[in-house]
């Protein structure tokens, strides 16, 4: 659970922090102590809706277990947050001769990055032949990015020229997939506004070309959201849910943040599993989500 902590370690102190003045006492609880608590939360970044539900789950539970003095409800609280939250299910991207993954979101949502540390994680450490399609053909220095990424982790990618058809380039890109005897390929697409209509067209444009090549493909979408931005990626993500079926979410630069209560509100809201959270700049610092290590690390000492 190492990297959790480290990497969770500026939502836990500012989460916590303002929590210990609460429940390190003996006081009885009363509503002071509720408006407190609920503050912290809304605080943290988990939201108006995901707070409503988590209050309303500790007022029961205090309730039901006779709870009365506020340092008993760290516990209760802690068992309130992990209801909210679960695992994500195996990645659908085993069975068959050839996966796709499509990675999507705004820019500067750290798309590019996170598909390396992606492909490093499946080629490098669980032995899957990985392929990389440089499909933001919009901006040059995405291309060559991600072809510098591929060199460093040791994973080919294929390109087209900057300012090409990028649904011509994912096609292509498939094909040479299937035709290369790969496991996994996973496509990178250009960052676009949630609002920019033309450019959310083109995603689903790219999403029906891979299927084209590789039946049912893609078989994940997932977006990647900054995790800095907190609330704000909500609506982002509600959008780009619609318009290309995200199966999954990649919550990035948490290590940065205090606003790691946001991923609650990603369960609750957006309805999606968490698969993958960047807990750093290393190449093994995106990691799998695990639900009871994310809550212990809010609340280790």
């Amino acid at each position: 659970m190492g990297i959790f902590s480290r990497g969770l370690s500026k939502t836990r102190q500012s989460f916590l922090g303002r929590l210990g003045t609460i429940i390190s006492g003996t006081s009885d609880i009363d509503e002071d102590t509720w408006e407190d608590v609920e503050a912290i939360l809304i605080q943290a970044d988990l939201g108006v809706e995901t707070t409503k539900r988590i209050m309303q789950d500790l007022r029961d539970r205090v309730a039901d277990d006779s709870i009365k003095r506020t340092e008993q409800l760290q516990k209760a609280l802690k068992q309130s947050l992990r209801k909210l939250i679960s695992d994500p299910p195996a990645a659908n991207i085993s069975g068959r001769r050839l996966s796709v993954i499509l990675i999507v979101g705004v820019n500067g949502s750290g798309k590019t990055t996170s598909i390396a540390k992606l492909a490093h994680r499946l080629n490098n450490l669980n032995n899957r032949r990985v392929i990389l399609a440089a499909g933001d053909t919009f901006r040059a220095a995405a291309i060559e990015q991600l072809k510098t990424w591929g060199d460093r982790v040791g994973v080919p990618v294929v390109a087209g020229q900057p300012g090409s058809d990028p649904a011509a380039l994912v096609y292509d890109a498939t094909a040479a997939a299937s035709a290369r005897n790969r496991d996994i390929l996973i496509v990178d697409t250009a960052g676009r506004l949630h609002t920019n209509y033309n450019l959310m067209e083109e995603l689903r444009k790219i999403r029906a070309v891979t299927a084209k090549v590789v039946a049912d493909a893609p078989h994940e979408v997932w977006l990647v959201i900054d995790g800095t931005t907190g609330q704000n990626a909500l609506q982002q993500a509600k959008k780009f849910k619609e318009a290309v079926e995200v199966t999954g979410v990649i919550v990035t630069k948490l290590d940065g943040t205090a606003k790691g209560g946001m991923v609650f509100a990603v369960f609750q809201e957006l309805g999606l599993p968490v698969q993958y959270l960047g807990l750093g700049e290393g190449m093994e610092d995106l990691v799998p989500f695990r639900a009871d290590n994310f809550v212990d690390s809010l609340f280790e000492d």
